[in-house]
């Protein structure tokens, strides 16, 4: 059985998403794709912190995954929920790794292999992206190569793809960020002021995957 994400966990209160545009349900839920973010509110600290994963190997998961809070599911995903945004599912989740051989090594014993690598630049150092893929979901994880701490990973942000973005910015107003071109051929993507909106995690929002032709 392949590693899927079941639930994100995420330190804000259900409100801050519902301004976002996000649908969230009465016991705090917010279903996106078939990932369910759970908003347990600032008394968890902030950001998202933790996960569960379903499909992990056998194995007891003592210390999370490289420092991560994670559990381990067996729920079967629930259909998605309703977004005002035109949110239709997160194309992925962002992991910052001080350490990337030590992260990479952590995910390859729940049996991932990366997909691709792509050297980069953020704020003029040099950094390394390395994707995965769980389902529907890209897991990227993002680290300067040759670094090494003993400090955790960390899930750092989350973008969603959504069927339109120029009407998703436009229902937020200032907060929905500018439109611009994403990375990838042919992808448009905006970054939210999630801070005004109450929201501790960073999100964006792009448009579609452009399939080759």
């Amino acid at each position: 059985m392949a590693v899927t994400i079941a639930e994100l966990v995420v330190a804000d209160p259900p409100q801050a998403w519902v301004s976002a545009g996000f649908g969230v349900d009465p016991d705090g839920t917010c279903r996106i794709g078939s990932v369910a973010v759970r908003l347990v509110g600032r008394g968890a600290g902030k950001g998202i912190v933790g996960w569960s994963l379903r499909g992990l190997p056998a194995q007891t998961l003592r210390e999370g995954v490289d420092g991560i809070p994670t559990s381990a599911s067996d729920a079967l995903a629930t259909p998605p929920g309703d977004h005002l945004n035109g949110v239709t599912s997160i194309d992925h989740v962002v992991l910052v790794s001080p350490d990337l051989s030590r992260t990479v090594a952590a995910l390859a014993l729940l049996g991932l292999d990366p997909r691709r690598e792509r050297d980069g630049e953020l704020g003029g150092a040099p950094v390394r992206q390395v994707f995965y893929r769980l389902g529907e979901v890209i897991l990227e994880v993002v680290g300067s190569p040759g670094a090494t701490s003993e400090a955790p990973s960390t899930l750092w942000g989350l973008t969603h793809n959504v069927a339109d973005i120029d009407a998703a910015v436009a229902l937020l107003g200032d907060n929905g960020g500018r439109v611009k071109d994403a990375v990838q051929p042919g992808r448009r993507i905006a970054t939210l002021r999630h801070e005004e909106l109450g929201m501790s995690v960073r999100t964006a929002l792009i448009t579609p995957h452009v399939r080759a032709t």
